[in-house]
């Protein structure tokens, strides 16, 4: 597979954020969620800072767009909500349980992209959400 296929990251993705539920699961034992994702996202902005600086990515943020600001901002706050709301979530509930449900965001991510980005699914891809929802409802609800 090359390298450079998106289905390479997106596998990728999905196994780092399975390691992430683990992984913040046992880390939140002794510690108010809120504070852990404050440490979680030192750590990430410190290992994204070192990143983009060794790949020569950095570029001068003040060329960038009004537009890129504002949706960069608005996915930042997102991230940091969903972030909240996980890990409080993974605090008081199963980490079998709270990563399912959490994955509904696939399914609200096909719909808001019909919604505002205007893209069409086909009906295999429209039994693919079906399915997702049916399947993340069936291991998440006891």
């Amino acid at each position: 597979m090359n390298i450079e296929h998106w289905l390479f990251w997106a596998l990728l993705s999905a196994y780092f954020a399975a390691l992430t539920a683990i992984f913040a699961k046992v880390g939140l034992q002794g510690v108010d969620s809120d504070y852990a994702m404050l440490i979680r996202t030192i750590i990430i902005v410190f290992v994204l800072i070192f990143i983009v600086f060794i790949l020569g990515k950095w570029q001068n943020p003040f060329l960038l767009s009004g537009k890129t600001w504002l949706f960069l901002s608005l996915s930042a706050l997102a991230t940091g909500a969903s972030w909240l709301c996980y890990f409080r979530a993974l605090q008081i509930g199963n980490a079998s349980q709270v990563a399912p449900i959490d994955k509904l965001s696939v399914v609200l991510v096909a719909i808001f992209a019909i919604i505002f980005l205007g893209e069409r699914p086909s009906l295999q891809e429209y039994f693919g959400i079906t399915m997702i929802t049916v399947g993340v409802l069936t291991i998440a609800l006891k």
